[in-house]
């Protein structure tokens, strides 16, 4: 299996030390593991690590691969998409870069600190907002993988227009710009209780020819593969023969 969306302690919200994450990742067969925890911005320091840190990140990884080449360990970060997007992150050199949103404007709408302000906003124009933000994502040419593709539901606040047509554009922009999606199974321990994307939105991802990779988006190293198998399997059902993973920016298919 390939699980690709990872987390360290240095951004401050996760626990447990790499090397756990690592033997983890071996107890459950997984065969490409990779590390992508959340790359530094100018604002938002609780939830990320430091650019001074970034080394230290790095050299955590390399050792790591040193000590376990019975798996392999790839380098990404995770990095938030924003008008102001620091090209200090996007010219490291790793093996992916996954592109996420967790704010539209400044209101981090995942974060259960800023819950509140659903109440005060229209669903639909949320959902319309943050696929919006994925086009521009897509057409950025920024990233290799797009994180959690409707992470706006995280809290379960449904949209009442269709979520196919408040998808469509992104999903068109994610297949003209060769972006991979991730099957995320971190919404399977949120309120919304399934993976990113829902079934319905994996299958007009399928159906728009685009390639697909899987992470466990594991904040603790018991959360490494978490829901792994079943989404594999949902992946196959769809008709998904291969995955996709990085090295060197380069793409990279291991079948299913």
């Amino acid at each position: 299996m390939i699980d690709l969306h990872n987390h360290s302690i240095l951004c401050n919200h996760s626990v447990g030390s790499m090397e756990e994450f690592i033997k983890q990742a071996i107890q459950k067969e997984i065969k490409v593991y990779g590390f992508s925890d959340h790359g530094p911005m100018n604002y938002d320091p609780k939830y990320r690590m430091t650019f001074e840190e970034m080394d230290i990140y790095e050299k955590w990884i390399d050792n790591l691969k040193l000590k376990y080449p019975q798996i392999k360990i790839l380098k990404g970060y995770e990095v938030d998409f924003t008008p102001e997007v620091d090209k200090k992150v996007l010219q490291r050199e790793v093996d992916y870069l996954i592109g996420s949103i967790h704010f539209l404007d400044n209101w981090g709408f995942d974060n259960p600190e800023f819950l509140s302000v659903w109440k005060e906003r229209d669903v639909d124009d949320v959902y319309r907002e943050y696929f919006d933000l994925v086009v521009k994502l897509a057409q950025s040419k920024m990233f290799d993988i797009v994180g959690h593709f409707d992470l706006i539901k995280v809290f379960n606040f449904k949209p009442n227009e269709d979520i196919k047509k408040l998808a469509k554009d992104a999903i068109e922009a994610i297949a003209d710009n060769n972006l991979v999606v991730e099957i995320n199974t971190a919404g399977i321990r949120k309120a919304v209780n399934e993976p990113y994307p829902s079934i319905t939105l994996l299958e007009m991802i399928k159906n728009s020819g685009i390639d697909i990779t899987f992470g466990s988006d594991a904040h603790n190293p018991s959360q490494v593969g978490f829901y792994l198998k079943e989404c594999y399997n949902t992946a196959k059902f769809l008709g998904y023969k291969k995955a996709v993973y990085f090295e060197n920016r380069e793409k990279k298919y291991k079948e299913i």
